[in-house]
Order: structure tokens, then sequence, then C-alpha cells
């Protein structure tokens, strides 16, 4: 039954009125063409892509066959194009989403091709860095001017790919600068700017993953001979991440669009799972830290600002909420920092990890199991389930054993399941 016949049979049926039922259409109207803008967002910028590398493989094919001059006029042709279409869009389609996501992109892809191909025709020398580092720093403005939240992406992606070629690459890290974090900086104006209008939006909700995602994958360029510390960095980070993942602002959204509560809480746990094992906190304790030098260097200064931020953000949220709705995740890299110091000299360090993770694994089923909350549940009894494989293949328990302890566990999964449903099953009787 469509619309208009549901809403004319409550009409005479008198459980609406006209008004209402105006109301009702124009509610579902708006709600579809909302749905279609974004369809067509979708679709005009993989078509401004697609034609894009359609017109380069064209160009590619004839390549070799081709005069310099000619190659030259060829190589700014979808630079030229893709500057007319963004022109458009901001001088004719101000309104339109779409024309303007669409041909930030395909300027976007312009703007690296003819850096590439002028390259090519000129043999003009130089690395996969430095012409990443020329070509974002080029687009930036586009972000700005057009207001493009799919340039932004890009953008964000490509900075992170710039940091990962050049702070991960032994053969660059010494001889180049890694600007990331100022072209980092440079972007953050622009996810504020979201934040302020448009909170709720899936540009929003990209920003929130891929901005997070590209500063825990190049944190790690910052290790040179101190690369131990990070890890308090990188703990310290992912308690920060789980913080801000439990503000009102992301709290009010669904879970699969908080992303720094689910990198904060899943990195977090992943972490300490790495570190439950002894061959880390051996390697430790016969590391001969160089003092003087320790304090000085750029993983002790990070991972300081990182904890001193992290701590700030802890202390507003335990002093604005309530002591019982403060998870346990939220403590887990002060801790972390005094096991660590430990871990220099003594092997009780691994013990009190293992049971950090166990204790979490408890607590996160108890909250399940408090809020009726399946998902919940089964993530704590994951979190057991880990730390009893990782033992497996790090003790020396005989078989028997051993099967005996996946025996308890996965009968804890069944009873823990069958319990929760037979709740829910009373619940609704």
């Amino acid at each position: 039954m469509t619309l208009q016949k549901e809403t004319t049979e409550l009409i005479k049926a008198g459980i609406i009125s006209e008004e209402t039922a105006e109301k009702i259409k124009g509610y579902y109207k708006t709600k579809e063409t909302s749905s279609t803008n974004r369809l067509f967002v979708v679709f005009g910028v993989l078509g401004a892509i697609l034609v894009g590398l359609g017109i380069i493989l064209i160009i590619a094919h004839n390549w070799d066959n081709i005069s310099k001059t000619i190659k030259t006029v060829l190589a700014f042709v979808p630079l030229i194009i893709g500057q007319v279409f963004a022109g458009y869009s901001l001088l004719k389609r101000k309104d339109s989403h779409a024309w303007k996501e669409s041909s930030s992109a395909f300027l976007f892809f312009s703007v690296g091709a003819a850096i590439s191909l002028i390259s090519q025709i000129y043999n003009i020398h130089g690395n996969l860095s430095s012409f990443l580092f020329t070509w974002l720093l080029l687009c930036l403005p586009l972000v700005y001017v057009m207001r493009s939240s799919i340039t932004s992406l890009l953008y964000i992606a490509g900075i992170t790919y710039y940091s990962v070629e050049i702070g991960y690459s032994s053969y660059l890290s010494s001889v180049n600068y890694n600007f990331y974090w100022i072209l980092l900086l440079l972007i953050l104006p622009y996810y504020y700017l979201l934040f302020k209008n448009k909170p709720k939006s899936n540009s929003m909700i990209f920003h929130n993953w891929l901005l997070p995602l590209s500063f825990l994958i190049s944190l790690g360029t910052i290790a040179d001979k101190n690369e131990e510390l990070m890890f308090i960095a990188y703990v310290s980070l992912l308690g920060m991440f789980y913080l801000v993942g439990n503000t009102k602002f992301f709290s009010e959204q669904k879970l699969r669009n908080n992303s720094y509560k689910i990198l904060g809480s899943l990195g977090t746990i992943g972490i300490l799972l790495n570190l439950s094992f002894n061959w880390f906190w051996q390697d430790l304790r016969v590391k001969e830290f160089v003092f003087e030098q320790l304090f000085s260097s750029n993983e002790f200064i990070v991972s300081s600002i990182i904890t001193v931020l992290a701590l700030g953000l802890l202390f507003f949220r335990m002093k604005n909420v309530n002591l019982k709705n403060v998870k346990p995740i939220s403590h887990i890299f002060v801790l972390f920092i005094l096991i660590f110091i430990l871990g220099m000299t003594s092997s009780v360090a691994v013990i009190l990890i293992n049971l950090i993770v166990f204790v979490i694994g408890i607590l996160t089923i108890r909250e399940g199991a408090g809020q009726n909350h399946l998902g919940i549940l089964n993530y704590g009894l994951l979190i057991i389930t880990i730390l009893v494989v990782c033992r497996f293949f790090d003790t020396e328990l005989s078989f028997v054993l051993r099967g005996l302890l996946f025996v308890i566990v996965g009968t804890g999964f069944f009873f823990a399941n069958y319990l929760m449903l037979k709740k829910r099953k009373h619940a609704t009787n």
C-alpha cells in the first residue's frame, strides 16, 4: 500500500487530520530527496574519477607516438577541464553538493596527473614522497574553497600514504623530513567546520574514522632509538580516543559511527594482548637506556605530550561523570605506564598485563549482563578467549589442561548467551 492510500485511509478513519497527513507526506518526501541527493553525490564522484582515469588511459595508450609539445598540452588538459568544472560548480551550482564534490574529486586527480606527466616528459627527477607532498599541498586549498569532504578524505588518505612512504622507509627517513604533522594540522580546521555545521553527516562519520586511523598509522614514524617508549604513546593515545568516544557527542551516536570508542577499545586490548607475551619484557629488561638522551628523545617527548592530554581528558571525564559510569579501559594507560616502568627491572610486569586483560574481560562481561547487551557480553568473553589462546602457545601446560581450558571457555560462552537470551525471554513475557 502506498503512502497516499495509507494517509487517505487514516483520514477517513478519523485517526489523523489532513494537516497531519500533509506533514507526514512532506517528511517522507524530504527523506526521499535527501537519499536521492546522497546517491547522486556518490555516483557523481565515481563518474568523475572514472572519466579522469579513462582520459589518462587513452592518452597513455598513444603516448610514445605523441610529440613533446602535444604531450605537454595533453598533460594540462584534464587540469583545465577540472578547473572549469570547479569554477562552474562554485559560481553557478553553489547549492549542488554533487557538483562540488564530483568536480573537486576530478580536479584533485587532475593535479596529480599533471605533475606526474610533466615530470615524465621533461625527466624531472624526484621520489614518490616529494611527488605526494607537492600534489597534496597544491590540492589543500581546494578543500576549503570548494568545501569538499571527498577531497578532504582523499587528502587525509594521501598524507597518510606520504607519511608511511617517508617514515617507514629506511632509505628515506635519514635524508627527508616528514611534514605529515604539518599537513595534518592544515586539514583540522575543515574537520572543525564539519563538526560545527554537519555533526551527524556521513562526511563527519568518514572523517571520524579516517583521521584517528591516519594518526595511529603515522605515530610510529616518530620512533628512532628508543622505540619501546612508543608503546606508552600508543596506549595513551588509544586511551584518549576511548575517552573521546565516551563524550556526550559520540555516546549519542550508533556504535558503528563511534570510531574513537571502537579504535580505543580494540587498540588497547590488542596492544595488551601483544604484550601479554614475555618476549617484549625480556628485551626491555636488557635494553640499556641512556637517560640523558632518553628525556630529550622524540619518543619521550611525544609520549609525555599524549599522556598529559589523556590525563587531562580523564580528569575532566571523572569530574563531570559519576565514577560508576567511567569504563575500566579509560584508566588503563595510567596503569600501563606504571607497569612499563616496573617491567624495566622486573618480570612481574607480564603477569600484571595478563591480569589486567583478564579483569577487563570480566568487567566487560559484567557490563554486558547488566545492560542485557549480547554484543558487550560476547566481547568480554572474546577477550578472555583470546587471552586463553595466547597462553595456549606461551605456556608448557599439558594438552589435557589446555583442552580443559578451551572446554571451560566454550561452556562459558554457551551458558552466558543462554542465560542472557532466557532473561530476555522472561522479560518479554
